[in-house]
């Protein structure tokens, strides 16, 4: 970024989202990035040392040490980790880092987190994805929220990302989000449970034919099999997050359920495809 000191960045979390971003901000003009991820060191977590290796990312044997001095920290980690991982940094953030939330977490989970991070000195930005990262990279749309929203935008937008500030206050950002993701995920859980069972009574192409004549636009075959494949590699992840979605329904006082339902089907057809393989 011409014309300001080359930030350095670090990773908690370093699976598709941290590597991806790490890749595209490396070839941005970054100055430098380390990761940690609660992985390395296992056998499970060979291949992630691996890529970091493979991307000129530094290793840290831990969260403090990979984070010490880096300008912004992102939180890449899973849904439900999201605000213990936030606590846990609080004991080793400084004044004037900015902890970059990345979690698909509920408002009310990002809001906790914030007041957690606030504590420390550091600063908090609320970051919502709003796709998945790896055909975008970089380039993902990311709404973000807190009083450092704008400033933040305007340094990592330099270096390639799409950050639009939405919010001084937080749970704005992640409330569109998950409202988005109730229609997207519950489409998909939607069009797997309906496929399988059209496929159990050999009645695919007649109840197909049906919805292209109501839904002329859009292929049905095609859709089935795009969103089948979303559930079986992404499910896991995916049903965490509709159950972030759920605890912000709930604690609006709106019913939960059809959510967590969601949530439930996700993993489903995760668990159900990691069976048939």
């Amino acid at each position: 970024m011409a014309g300001s000191t080359p930030a350095t960045i670090a990773f908690i979390g370093f699976g598709e989202v941290g590597q991806t971003f790490a890749r595209d901000l490396l070839a941005n003009g970054v100055a430098g990035i380390r990761a940690y991820d609660l992985l390395f060191g296992t056998e499970p977590g060979r291949r992630l040392e691996q890529a970091a290796q493979r991307l000129g990312v530094g290793l840290g044997a831990t969260a403090a040490e990979a984070c010490a001095g880096a300008s912004f920290v992102f939180s890449a980690v899973t849904a439900d980790r999201a605000e213990a991982v936030a606590g846990e940094a609080a004991s080793w953030l400084k004044p004037g880092q900015i902890f970059v939330d990345v979690n698909s977490a509920a408002p009310t989970t990002k809001q906790r987190a914030a007041r957690a991070v606030e504590a420390s000195g550091a600063a908090y930005l609320e970051a919502a994805v709003m796709a998945p990262v790896l055909k975008p990279g970089l380039k993902v749309a990311i709404l973000a929220g807190g009083p450092k929203a704008q400033a933040a935008a305007a340094t990592l937008n330099g270096f390639g990302m799409n950050l639009t500030p939405v919010s001084e206050a937080f749970g704005r950002a992640s409330a569109m989000k998950l409202c988005r993701s109730i229609v997207i995920k519950g489409l998909e859980a939607l069009m797997v449970d309906c496929a399988t069972a059209c496929a159990a009574w050999d009645v695919t192409e007649p109840v197909f034919a049906s919805l292209h004549a109501t839904f002329p636009s859009i292929d049905f075959h095609r859709l089935a099999a795009d969103m089948r494949e979303r559930v079986a590699t992404h499910g896991v992840r995916r049903a965490a997050e509709m159950r972030e979605a759920a605890e912000m329904l709930a604690a609006a006082g709106l019913e939960p359920g059809l959510a967590a339902a969601v949530a439930d089907a996700q993993q489903r057809g995760a668990r159900a495809t990691a069976a048939g393989a």
